[in-house]
């Protein structure tokens, strides 16, 4: 059962009246139980990207090399750099589409990796993305805003290393990105031993702007109402709970209430509200909410959310957080480690704003779930097309991984391409398919007069057993007859003589 409670710095009873006056430190709901319930599609969604980030990382590690190749042995030596999560010869052969195994000059060493030419057709695609004006501009917005969330309003290099990936920065971003915007931020020197991250280089915003400094959620209620400025206003979080939740009466009023109080920019500083107060509580709320926001993939591993919410002096602030808005993040717990993802963001799976580094993202997973679909053609190219179509259904259905996890919520648009893809093979095949339907349906032909000819024989042997039995029965039928009439003319005797 959970508990609530109230905690009020003025009189219960005036609480309502002077809301709108004081700061109100109100207290409705703490350490309760909420009953979490997974949530399907946001843990495929998670799952089929866990071996992205290591591919490209491999990726990009072989294309540095001056032969465009690298030793195997190599590669394992930097697993945990690469951040690979499995043995990295079982990786690189789990997607021969993108990597190529050979043994260099033909002689027996250690096998070398190279990257495919589809990859790296795929590859030069990339670089034209991330050289474009757009990309750049968009990758500079989210450094600002991810600076301006900062009370100091810098963040030390080795945090934002971190969230390259997520926040879709170059391997380069110090010498590519930042000194493009200098009115921007800059590198500088980080000096904060009280914190523990000792002296380093920081990234440090040079400007502020008020553009940028606007959450997404003070926009959405800019749209909603034309000409407001959405300070201060009652902007509501959109909740959505997976589905199974179950939500008593008490843990929803405590929302509805949570929903009506103030809303504070995460731009802006509350670090004069009481930490354990709900005000203070939807702002670290906003905050999060901004930051996964700001995010390429809307989500990202719970100790990296953990880790810039230590540096923003917000950490417990943040685990609160996720413990008791289930409606607004999720926490999965696929791809061996917990990850957080930001709900609204995704609709079936899939995040709902495009952009041009998830879409070149998408066709790299498209060729490495090629490969799968690749195989499964090959080994049973003697099957029919239904035959192959029922054993995938099969295996997705009793869970045993074989279809392709990006498949999932695609089957209907795979299964079409497939049929295409039966379609267009070649003349020669059709006309074997087709001589081997004939031969099959003689074949049928024949075992069926066979069947009928044994039937047939069986019927005859009836109706001559039965005809036996009835011309036996009739003699004994007659014999009794006359013996009957014999007994009955003798005692009919009897009487008249008496």
């Amino acid at each position: 059962m959970s508990l609530f409670f109230r905690f009020c710095s003025v009189p219960p009873h005036k609480c309502r009246q002077q809301s709108h006056v004081f700061q109100i430190s109100l207290r409705t709901y703490a350490d309760g139980t909420i009953k979490w319930v997974r949530d399907r599609g946001l843990d495929h969604a998670v799952e089929r990207e866990k071996n992205l980030l290591p591919v490209m990382n491999i990726k990009n590690f072989i294309k540095s090399e001056p032969s465009k190749s690298v030793p195997v042995s190599i590669i394992t030596q930097k697993r945990e750099v690469l951040r690979i999560p499995t043995r990295p010869i079982d990786l690189i052969r789990k997607y021969p589409t993108i990597f190529e195994e050979f043994l260099p000059g033909g002689i027996g060493i250690q096998p070398h990796v190279r990257l495919t030419s589809q990859v790296l057709e795929l590859d030069a695609e990339e670089q034209l993305t991330n050289q474009s004006e757009i990309c750049r501009q968009q990758a500079a917005d989210r450094l600002v805003k991810l600076l301006m969330l900062s009370r100091v309003h810098k963040i030390p290099l080795s945090i934002i290393d971190q969230l390259k990936w997520e926040l879709g920065l170059p391997k380069d971003y110090v010498q590519s990105i930042v000194p493009e915007f200098p009115d921007y931020f800059k590198v500088v020197g980080h000096q904060n031993f009280a914190s523990g991250w000792g002296t380093k280089q920081a990234l440090e915003l040079v400007c502020w702007n008020n553009e940028l400094a606007t959450s997404v959620l003070e926009k959405m209620a800019a749209k909603g109402k034309p000409g407001s400025t959405s300070k201060g206003m009652h902007i509501t979080f959109p909740m959505n709970y997976s589905n199974g939740f179950e939500m008593d009466k008490k843990f929803k009023k405590w929302v509805d209430e949570w929903q009506k109080l103030p809303y504070i920019s995460p731009y802006e500083s509350a670090t004069h509200l009481p930490p354990s107060s709900d005000e203070s509580d939807k702002w670290s709320v906003a905050i999060l909410h901004e930051f996964l926001h700001m995010l390429v993939t809307k989500k990202t591993e719970k100790e990296t959310v953990l880790g810039i919410g230590e540096y923003f002096g917000l950490r417990s602030r943040f685990k609160r957080a996720l413990l008791h808005h289930p409606g607004i993040f999720y926490l999965s717990s696929k791809a061996g480690t917990y990850t957080v993802v930001l709900k609204e963001a995704y609709k079936r799976g899939s995040v709902i704003e495009s952009s041009p580094l998830m879409i070149i993202r998408n066709k790299y997973l498209h060729l490495m779930n090629t490969v799968k679909e690749d195989s499964k053609t090959t080994s049973s190219e003697h099957k029919s097309t239904r035959q192959q179509k029922q054993e995938q259904k099969e295996g997705s259905d009793d869970g045993s991984g074989k279809q392709n996890e990006a498949e999932l919520f695609n089957s209907s648009a795979n299964e079409d391409e497939d049929e295409d893809e039966d379609e267009d093979e070649g003349e020669g095949e059709d006309a074997s398919s087709n001589h081997n339907i004939q031969a099959d349906r003689k074949e049928d032909g024949r075992s069926k007069r066979h069947v009928d000819l044994k039937e047939n024989a069986v019927r005859d042997r009836m109706r001559s057993s039965k005809r036996k039995n009835s011309s036996a029965k009739r003699p004994s039928r007659d014999r009794d007859a006359k013996r009957e009439r014999s007994n009955m003319s003798k005692r009919y005797s009897v009487r008249t003589k008496v």
